[in-house]
């Protein structure tokens, strides 16, 4: 039996899908690890980091848009298409939602997101 990876569906209020298959990233290890050793994100995907108020993008090896929301998932702050090698933070978030480039261009400070939770065979 392989690894339980949590997974959701990442939506806006109304309901509009932002991440189909976000992967939740709320240990110390899951943080760690991040996105590091993966050459891309798919049109889809993303990964939730809780708690977090920062990232960086050392090692990384391509660019991604960057969320950086509220305790209750608002909205905060979008950093479009950061580059490897690169860092950004917020001031008051507490959770972090990396997805591809263009992953954020239909989302603006302020909107309100929600989590649908389930788990996965890895």
């Amino acid at each position: 039996m392989g690894d339980r990876m949590a997974v959701g569906v990442l939506k806006k209020a109304g309901g509009d899908v932002v991440c189909a298959h976000c992967e939740l990233a709320d240990s110390p290890l899951k943080r760690l690890r991040g996105l590091l050793g993966r050459s891309e994100l798919g049109e889809n995907e993303g990964m939730l980091f809780r708690p977090a108020g920062s990232i960086h993008m050392f090692f990384m090896r391509f660019p991604i848009d960057v969320l950086f929301c509220s305790r209750e998932l608002v909205v905060l702050g979008i950093e479009r298409d950061l580059q490897p090698w690169r860092t950004a933070k917020r001031k008051g978030a507490k959770v972090v939602v990396e997805l591809p480039v263009g992953g954020a261009d239909r989302l603006d400070v302020g909107d309100r997101l929600f989590l649908e939770t389930a788990t996965m065979e890895a």
